[in-house]
Parts: C-alpha cells; structure tokens; sequence
C-alpha cells in the first residue's frame, strides 16, 4: 500500500477510535484529556519544533512566503470567506478567523510530501513551517487576547504598569506561553535542544509523540456536528480551498523558474489541515470566559472543534489527489482556474439565495402597489335625478 494513503488511514482511524469511545466517556472528562494536551503535549511539541529551527538568512525566503499566506487568508476569512455569516454570528466569524488561515503540516502534508517529493523538499516545507509557527503561536494568540479583552464583561480602567502585570501574569499561567519564550530564549544564545542533557531531551520527544495519537482520539470523542454546521463548515473548506489555489497560482505565475517539485510544495503546503494551535488559544479563552460568568462567548470553541474534525480528512485526501495528478497542479493556469472555479462554486447558493430574497422581496412591494391601485371610490358629482345616481353607484 501507498505510504502516504497508509498514514491518511491511520490518522482516520485514530479519529474513528474516538468516536466509538463517545459513549464510554462523559463530557466532562473530556476536559481532563483537553488539559492533558493543553499543558503537557502540547507545549513539548512546541518547544522540541522550535529549538529544531535553524536561522539562516539565506532560507528566510520560506518562512516569510508561509506567514505572508497567513496574514492573506487572515484578511481574506474576515472580508471575503465568511462573509455570508449573519452579522449576529460574531463567535462563528472569529472562530472561522482563527482556524481557516492556520495550518497543520505535520499531521497532513509532511507525509505526503516525504513519500513523493522526497527529503530534500520536506526540509524546506519545514522552513516554510517557521512562518506559519510564528503566525499560529504568537500572532493569533495575540489576536484572540485582543478579542477576549474587547468582548470583556468587566471594565477596567488598566494603567499601562497594570496591563503588563496582567499580561505577564496570564503568560506564566500557560505552559504554551512559557515554553515559547524559553524556546526563543535558547534560540537567541544559539542553543538548541542538543544543547540539553540526553534525559531531558528523551523525555521532550516521549512526550511529544502524545500528541498526535491524543489530538486525533480528542476530535474524535468531542466532535458533535449537526447537518446545519457540515454544510456551512465544508463550504468554509471549499473557500479555503478555491482561494489557496488562487494564491498559489499568482505565486508560481510570478516566479516562472520555479522547478515542478517547488510548485507542488507550494500548491500542497497551504492545503494542509487547520491547526490545532488556534484552537488551543480558543480553549484558554473559553476558560478565562468561564470564570468572568461571560454570557456572550468570544468564540464558538464547539464550531471550531467540528471545522477541526472536517479539516484533517479534507485536507488529507485533497494533498493525496494533488499528487496523484500532478501534471495537472504543476501549471499555473490550471491553479488560477480552478481557483476561480472552486469559489464561484462555493459561493454560488449564497448569490442564490439572496437573488431569490430580493425578487420575493419586489414581488411582494409590486403586488402592495396593485392593491392599492386597485381601490376606487366613486366620485362624487352633481346628477340631475335620483335614477342617474343609483345608475352611477352601481357602474
């Protein structure tokens, strides 16, 4: 059997292990295993994958090219993607704002780019990565801190000594946060995690190989998606996927030299599932949120779970069907329409809808106004007999 399909089976199948334990875990055990990720694997895959960086200015090319789709799909979900969301869906839109831009190569791309690209290509997918770390760890949970603090139900008048204190205060309460500025920290004396005694590093990777199989069985106990979400989260996906075929199109057209191995990491890197980072930061949130007794959620964290649980298969058998056409995805053109194609497509009940909303809206209007011309009176005038009168009321 192919590799790269044998590791989609056994991702999916670690998510159908979760849901056949729905009934045999309560809900609010679930919390437990949300903690356990949260604030032991989590953190060790986030401190082994940055003390693994290697700055080197030559290669920043990649990270920046990966945080520059980053910060065009944060801009696009807001304006362009989620447009059709009600204005009163505020928590789906910025759950949609944290997801849709972020990606999860490791879980869905690496993979498959190991099993047809080879080595070389996977390390600088890997570079790429940085990029999107820097965007999903830092960026975002800045973000949702500003959201989480705009949508507050307890004003403060902070000084700006105050706000830092909070600020320092809610990172040292986060084994995330600590562990990215203790990465960082490393990174700037030039350590990296070789730099560390054998016992610790052992131990930061055993921890780290929890994740996966932990993240994939969580989704699957967690997720409860109803007919209304599926419909709405996949044509989110489509979206995401019509524009990120957009984007790579524009870049391969502009950068013509690019070898056909280049194009397809290009086409295959932002395809890859959302993350799990934002979802994280969402969590943190909601738990803040829980204690301030907020009745108006900053995000919809259950939303977002379900776009997870969608976002992996996707994405895995879409990077799957890529190369096994790849003739077709190595030319630019072909990228740029079936970008166009993909969204036109996607959006294309919207448009439905509203057209038929304002013809059923004008109907409406026109058939008032014939009513209402349709209402005579008689006129009154001046008749010479009582016959010619009666003759006129019954005309």
């Amino acid at each position: 059997m192919n590799f790269a399909l044998q590791k989609t089976l056994e991702l999916i199948l670690i998510i159908g292990l979760g849901v056949l334990l729905q009934k045999k875990v309560a809900k609010q055990d679930l919390k437990g295993v949300k903690v356990l990720i949260l604030s032991v694997a989590l953190p060790a895959t986030i401190f082994v994958a940055l003390l693994k960086i290697e700055l080197n200015g030559t290669l920043l090319v990649f990270p920046l090219a990966a945080l520059t789709f980053n910060l065009l799909m944060l801009l696009a979900t807001k304006y362009f993607l989620a447009a059709s969301l009600h204005k009163e869906e505020k928590s789906k839109k910025r759950t949609l704002m944290m997801l849709l831009p972020s990606t999860a190569p490791g879980l869905s791309c690496f993979p498959f780019i190991v099993a047809y690209l080879g080595d070389d290509t996977l390390a600088l997918a890997a570079l790429a990565d940085i990029g999107n770390k820097i965007f999903v760890l830092i960026l975002l949970y800045m973000l949702a801190m500003h959201w989480y603090r705009k949508n507050s139900v307890i004003e403060k008048q902070e000084s700006s000594s105050a706000k830092l204190k909070g600020l320092f205060i809610s990172l040292i309460n986060e084994p995330i946060n600590i562990v990215i500025v203790v990465g960082l920290v490393m990174l700037g004396f030039g350590l990296d995690l070789s730099s560390l005694p054998t016992f610790f590093q052992n131990t930061a990777l055993s921890i780290k190989d929890l994740m996966t199989p932990l993240v994939l069985l969580f989704i699957g106990m967690a997720v409860r998606i109803n007919k209304g979400e599926f419909k709405l989260i996949i044509s989110m996906l489509f979206r995401r996927m019509g524009l990120a075929f957009l984007l790579s199109g524009l870049f391969a057209y502009a950068i013509p030299a690019l070898t056909p191995a280049m194009i397809l990491l290009l086409v295959v890197f932002p395809q890859s599932a959302c993350s799990f980072w934002p979802f994280a930061h969402m969590s943190a949130i909601q738990s803040m949120e829980e204690k301030d007794e907020q009745p108006n959620p900053t995000f919809d964290v259950n939303f977002g779970l379900n776009i997870l649980a969608c976002s992996l298969p996707f994405s895995t058998l879409l990077i799957i069907g890529i190369f096994s056409f790849s003739d077709y995805f190595i030319n630019p053109v072909s990228l740029l329409g079936l970008g166009a194609v993909i969204l036109a497509i996607s959006f294309a009940p919207d448009i439905f809808k509203s057209t038929s909303f304002r013809a059923d809206r004008d109907r409406k209007i026109s058939h008032k106004k014939m009513k209402k011309k349709s209402k005579m009176s008689i006129a009154k005038g001046n008749y010479k007999d009582e016959k010619t009168l009666n003759e006129a009321k019954a005309s």
